[in-house]
């Protein structure tokens, strides 16, 4: 794919979607953190009902830490791997208060120091919380920037620095936020909805679904 295609691209999503956000619910960097901590293998909507459970009362590290393993545990029994998970959260917690002073770290090697927390994870953060340009690589995004061919790659770190390289500049802030919402009600998995994409005339991919 040529830059001038993938400019073309990203244009169309930014005046499809100006201010894309992402679908977790957070109202600090240190929720956003816990919530992308959860979401592994699992939707937002089942981690925004899980931390509706808990945020507004213990939405900090020290009140996170005050519900103890049992408390949140029991918040989020309904997200898989909980069990993991809580105790990913509560050792988060007590690291950033002990090494960090409550506060989210703003580096990916800082934020990969944390349990649970990977170079995807990080990567969220990074963007989210702090606007940098980094490139959230999860499911979704692998599988929209292989079809379409905007970065065709093998593995989710080929694809990300790939991503990095050849998105313009001036949507990479927002280029994660698009390509996950794309990927998950535009380019699915399965059947594509290739009639109601935005983009199909641009989009590389050959076997692309027609209307019955």
């Amino acid at each position: 794919m040529n830059a001038a295609k993938r400019h073309a691209i990203f244009s169309r999503l930014r005046q499809a979607n100006p201010e894309p956000r992402t679908e977790l619910e957070y109202d600090s960097p240190f929720q956003l953190l816990i919530a992308v901590l959860l979401s592994a293998q699992a939707t937002d909507k089942s981690v925004n009902l899980a931390t509706r459970k808990f945020f507004p009362a213990h939405g900090t590290p020290q009140g996170i830490l005050d519900m103890g393993e049992t408390g949140l545990t029991e918040a989020i029994k309904t997200i898989g791997l909980f069990r993991t998970k809580a105790k990913n959260t509560l050792a988060t917690c007590r690291i950033l208060l002990d090494e960090h002073g409550g506060e989210v770290p703003r580096t990916r090697e800082a934020l990969q120091a944390l349990p649970g927390v990977g170079r995807k994870t990080a990567n969220v953060v990074l963007n989210t919380a702090f606007g940098e340009p980094t490139m959230a690589v999860d499911t979704h995004i692998f599988r929209v920037a292989n079809r379409t061919g905007i970065a065709p790659g093998k593995n989710v770190l080929d694809v990300e620095l790939k991503l990095e390289r050849v998105i313009p500049k001036e949507f990479l802030i927002d280029a994660h936020h698009w390509l996950i919402l794309h990927g998950r009600y535009v380019c699915v998995a399965r059947t594509p909805k290739c009639p109601q994409c935005g983009i199909a005339d641009l989009c590389e991919f050959k076997q692309k679904t027609r209307l019955a």
